[in-house]
């Protein structure tokens, strides 16, 4: 029986919804096989909270718990922390040099996917698609007339390093650019302003599975706002359409491109990552590696169109986690 460290929470505004995704791991994991603890990961605490709701303070020297005088030490971890410091390499690299083996992708991968612009300025030399992009870092002075003329209206201001469509706003006229940057810059001090891309929506999980590079069942994301918002995302706001009313055309270049991105990163473990077909082409938005894992989540929904149920899915992770 292995025992499973599943980290939850967080430093970020995600962390309520990361704390869902734990509680789903735990409960999904297979109990003949695995141990599950539920670890929160918060800017004030790190503890291991048990089935009474009672916390015991986890050791940073060696990410070890002591129960009760007994010293509990972890066989792996299952990283279920939207934002920092799960997604964005901080863990990673805090476990690896513990030698602890953990489910998501290397610190390396976590860092440059976290980081949108750094993300696409990577991917930019192997012919992936994106929209035009203007960069800013708190502080710099704000020329709205060139910020227009670079990627047109209407755009999109997102923080560079955030998820769940915080601080993300869609501006159609120029008085409304300045409040945008502000409200983007209240989630990170480095933002990207990117072009409006007509088209459709989509998400794409890419997992390892049994050893194997697998594209899951595209989902088409269908927004009753006017983009993939934090409303649309947990408030039940969008449709989710798996699999995705595309071209069998237009499946295999999203395929295609989604896989390659996986390779060209030398990713593990889970990824998501969103695009948007223009005129058959995708574009591509950005790259999650700890998608949401409630069972509404994309990923999850995926992985059922794909005959892969939860166990499943979460008891492949913590192996090839373990078999690294």
């Amino acid at each position: 029986m292995k025992k499973v460290a599943i980290i939850m929470g967080g430093y970020s505004s995600e962390y309520q919804i990361s704390l869902i995704s734990g509680n789903v791991v735990s409960q999904q994991l297979d109990r003949s096989k695995y141990i599950p603890y539920k670890i929160h990961i918060l800017k004030n605490k790190w503890v291991y909270v048990n089935e009474n709701d009672v916390e015991f303070p986890i050791d940073k020297n060696d990410f070890s718990v002591n129960v009760e005088g007994e010293k509990i030490n972890f066989d792996v971890v299952f990283n279920a922390i939207h934002g920092t410091p799960g997604e964005d390499g901080l863990m990673q690299a805090y476990l690896q040099l513990l030698d602890i083996p953990q489910t998501s992708c290397d610190f390396y991968q976590a860092a440059l996917t976290f980081n949108k612009r750094d993300l696409l300025s990577v991917l930019k030399p192997y012919g992936i698609k994106t929209a035009l992009s203007y960069l800013l870092n708190q502080g710099d002075s704000i020329n709205t007339e060139e910020i227009i003329k670079r990627v047109g209206l209407p755009c999109f201001v997102k923080p560079n390093r955030s998820g769940s469509s915080f601080g993300i706003s869609m501006v159609k006229e120029s008085e409304d650019l300045i409040s945008a940057i502000e409200n983007a810059f209240k989630e990170d001090n480095e933002i990207i302003i990117e072009s409006y891309l007509k088209g459709t929506e989509v998400s794409v999980g890419v997992i390892n599975y049994k050893g194997e590079t697998i594209v899951l069942p595209i989902t088409e994301i269908v927004s009753e706002n006017d983009f993939f918002d934090y409303e649309a995302k947990y408030q039940g706001k969008s449709q989710e359409i798996t699999p995705a009313r595309i071209s069998e055309e237009e499946k295999a270049k999203v395929e295609e491109t989604a896989k390659r991105v996986y390779k060209i990163l030398n990713m593990s473990g889970f990824s998501r990552s969103e695009f948007i077909l223009v005129d058959g082409e995708p574009f591509m938005l950005e790259m999650n590696t700890i998608p949401g894992l409630t069972a509404e989540s994309i990923l999850p929904q995926q992985a059922k169109a794909a005959n892969i149920t939860l166990p499943e899915l979460f008891g492949n992770a913590i192996e090839l986690a373990l078999n690294k």
